[in-house]
């Protein structure tokens, strides 16, 4: 068995990860590969929050001009809510939609355009009170219970 080691910049060790390995300081492969990920695709700072909302605006965008080609009314938020928060949509205010479902939104709105776009809703049958009431007629000459 391997002697243990534990990375001297965290907590990973070498028993609950058996693939992981160190460098002649102690330092383990993901801290290394994080580390030279700064820069180039990983950005922990002011940077990477202006990457992550220039993306989360450029995803959003897509998704209502394809809301939109669907006959959405991309100018009223209450109706692009409702139409995110229907659970075969995505479930949730549009707002709160993540990068991830972004992206799957917007696969879905390409698919729905494909298949012919919106169906219009069905209107709910509703009972006229007055159709419902029958006439009864009530004969004069009948006897008395």
């Amino acid at each position: 068995m391997e002697e243990y080691k534990r990375c001297t910049r965290c907590v990973m060790d070498n028993k609950s990860d058996e693939t992981i390995t160190f460098d002649k300081h102690g330092r383990c492969n993901y801290c290394t590969d994080a580390l030279n990920l700064i820069g180039k695709v990983y950005f922990p700072n002011a940077e990477g929050e202006q990457k992550l909302r220039q993306m989360m605006r450029r995803k959003r965008s897509l998704c209502l001009n394809l809301m939109q080609k669907l006959g959405i009314d991309t100018s009223d938020w209450a109706r692009i809510n409702d139409f995110c928060s229907n659970p075969r949509i995505v479930g949730k205010a549009f707002r709160q939609i993540t990068v991830d479902e972004l992206d799957e939104l917007a696969v879905k709105l390409r698919s729905i355009q494909r298949k012919g776009g919106l169906k219009p809703k069905k209107e709910k049958q509703t009972i006229n009170p007055v159709s419902m009431v029958s006439l009864i007629q009530i004969d004069p000459d009948a006897p008395a219970n």
